[in-house]
């Protein structure tokens, strides 16, 4: 984003100002002036010790001026000019997989959710890799669809704020959520594609297994990278059930084998990545989006928003505040 100025020669009328009071000095610009007496000779002259209304006054000349200035702003004709990236060949497909389970509301990734953290995590990545298309499946004790593969960035982010604890269950179906999602990824045309399991325990529900799942990605060509969040020990957990509205409220003992996550990660290509903090997140995001980068040919678009009328009308409402206070209040003969 840049700003610019389609005339610039409008700031010229800025030289009217020293002009003007140039004008006065040598008397060309009298101000009309009708000398009154309000005291005898020797006698105490007026006065005005209202402090209220010179700051009124000073108000009333300050938008006069900023009026003016405006004025000169909107005759240089601002315009602000925007640049994207336009691309015109597909880049890597990501899917996430996330987990919903009750344990996913322990406030231990830098004093906020471990859910919220990666819903953060993954908001940010997306506005920094604008260049992929992106998905996200919910888990729990099952697995759903939220968003399917999309370049919609704005589409995503939206949904990606409606996913909450306990949306899909009490559990962590993991095979069930893999498997969702390679059936969603397998069928587009990008030339790489990987899933992103972010769960902060083990499989537990479902009737898919884990490793099952992990050989279906491996099959259609997908990468799968998994992620474990969360600290070891006890740490505070509160939710509200999104189904019956009860409030759970208590200590979370955090504790799980990774070993199985990594197992299938390996298995399909992939890695493992444990995470305890936000900083240590984005790294094994953005390490992924990495890996799994690939050229892109684009172009860049411009777009540009005019400020001219804008501008104009905030001079205009500068003015008219201006008379207002100067000629109403203050009762000024202009």
């Amino acid at each position: 984003m840049s700003v610019d100025f389609m005339n610039p020669a409008g700031f010229l009328l800025v030289l009217f100002v020293p002009l003007f009071y140039a004008l006065r000095k040598i008397k060309v610009l009298n101000q009309v002036s009708f000398p009154l007496s309000f005291s005898d000779w020797n006698g105490w002259v007026f006065t005005w010790n209202n402090k209220f209304r010179r700051v009124v006054a000073i108000i009333g000349e300050g938008l006069c001026i900023l009026g003016y200035m405006l004025i000169i702003i909107a005759f240089a004709e601002p315009v602000i000019h925007h640049q994207e990236r336009v691309y015109t060949s597909r880049g890597t497909d990501v899917m996430f997989v996330l987990d919903t389970s009750p344990s996913m509301a322990a406030r231990d990734i830098n004093e906020i959710t471990r859910i919220e953290a990666a819903t953060k995590t993954i908001e940010k990545l997306v506005d920094a890799n604008p260049g992929a298309s992106y998905g996200l499946i919910a888990m729990g004790s099952q697995a759903a669809v939220v968003v399917p593969i999309t370049n919609d960035k704005e589409t995503l982010k939206s949904r990606l704020a409606t996913v909450t604890v306990g949306l899909m269950g009490e559990g962590t179906a993991i095979g069930t959520g893999l498997s969702t999602a390679v059936y969603h990824i397998k069928a587009t045309s990008a030339k790489r594609k990987c899933i992103v399991v972010l769960t902060d325990g083990e499989n537990n529900a479902g009737e898919i297994h884990p490793e099952t799942a992990s050989g279906l990605a491996k099959k259609n060509g997908i990468i799968l990278y998994t992620v474990g969040i969360g600290t070891k020990g006890t740490v505070p957990l509160e939710y509200v059930n999104p189904v019956t509205g009860k409030i759970y409220s208590g200590y979370l003992d955090s504790s799980f084998d990774s070993s199985n996550l990594e197992k299938i990660a390996i298995a399909a290509g992939g890695r493992y990545y444990s995470v305890e903090s936000l900083s240590a997140m984005n790294m094994a995001l953005s390490s992924i989006i990495k890996k799994q980068d690939v050229v892109q040919s684009y172009y860049i678009r411009t777009s540009d928003d005019y400020y001219y009328y804008h501008v104009l009308t905030a001079a205009l409402i500068a003015l008219i505040l201006s008379w207002i206070i100067r000629r109403l209040y203050l009762k000024e003969v202009m």
